[in-house]
């Protein structure tokens, strides 16, 4: 009898329990997206909604798209709101058909913050500044190096444009986020390989074109195809701030 009533204050006991609160960040209003699965981070990529308004863009993360269900881990609103829709521990899918550094399944190994903006306008400074200190807070609490903050164009570039040509990179640059090249530039060595360097950065260079667009979009503003004056010397200090870091602990398999 008393192995019995035992068992049976256990078992009332479990029953009584309270579930778990999700996994959320207190500096966001928690806005679940049921479109997500289990995943791991090791980079941050940033996203436009190209959308009128972020309540729009929620509406649209939280259900699906002409072209089927979206989500991302977070949405910052232009006024600065900061709005999370899934766990950080969850798969958000954000990231489509994509690839940096020889990772293809973007979507399992990345946090996507999408930033509301119609894709002409200039990013406010409330939204710069809230991102900023999502980014200090991410990077910080899931050890994510902090200069694996890169765009969804830099991912997708045969696809995708975000966050454009107006986003400043060089301001979270100087937050410490994003890599970033330095105040004094050296001149390429002979026989630098331009190309080689831009694939060390992370660039999928299957469509070279596209990929060359993608790196002026990012570091200078513009999006042309061909080669400028100056690429060099910011890829080969990009390529010498690369090779100084330490090895990471472990990569994710491609």
């Amino acid at each position: 009898m008393h192995r019995f009533a035992l068992a049976l204050l256990i078992a009332a006991l479990a029953g009584c329990a309270t579930t778990p609160p999700p996994e959320r960040n207190p500096l966001a209003a928690w806005r679940p997206s049921p479109n997500h699965d289990p995943r791991g981070a090791v980079m941050i990529v940033l996203h436009q909604t190209e959308m009128e308004s972020a309540e729009a863009a929620l509406l649209t993360l939280q259900t699906r798209n002409s072209g089927g269900r979206v989500s991302a881990h977070y949405l910052i609103g232009d006024d600065g709101a900061l709005y999370q829709l899934v766990a950080e521990g969850k798969r958000a899918w954000h990231a489509g058909a994509s690839r940096w550094g020889g990772v293809s399944d973007l979507n399992s190994t990345s946090i996507g913050i999408e930033l509301d903006n119609d894709g002409v306008e200039p990013f406010s400074q409330a939204q710069v500044a809230a991102l900023i200190r999502l980014l200090d807070d991410i990077t910080s609490r899931l050890d994510i190096p902090r200069h694996l903050v890169i765009g969804h164009g830099d991912i997708a570039p045969t696809r995708k444009r975000d966050p454009g040509v107006l986003f400043p990179w060089k301001q979270l640059a100087d937050a410490g986020h994003g890599l970033w090249p330095r105040a004094q530039l050296v001149p390429a060595p002979a026989g630098f390989d331009a190309w080689a360097a831009l694939r060390l950065v992370g660039y999928d260079l299957r469509d070279p074109d596209a990929a060359l667009r993608a790196f002026h979009r990012h570091y200078r503003g513009n999006e042309e195809a061909q080669w400028l004056p100056g690429d060099a010397e910011i890829l080969f200090d990009l390529q010498r701030q690369l090779m100084a870091m330490p090895e990471p602990a472990s990569t994710p398999a491609p």
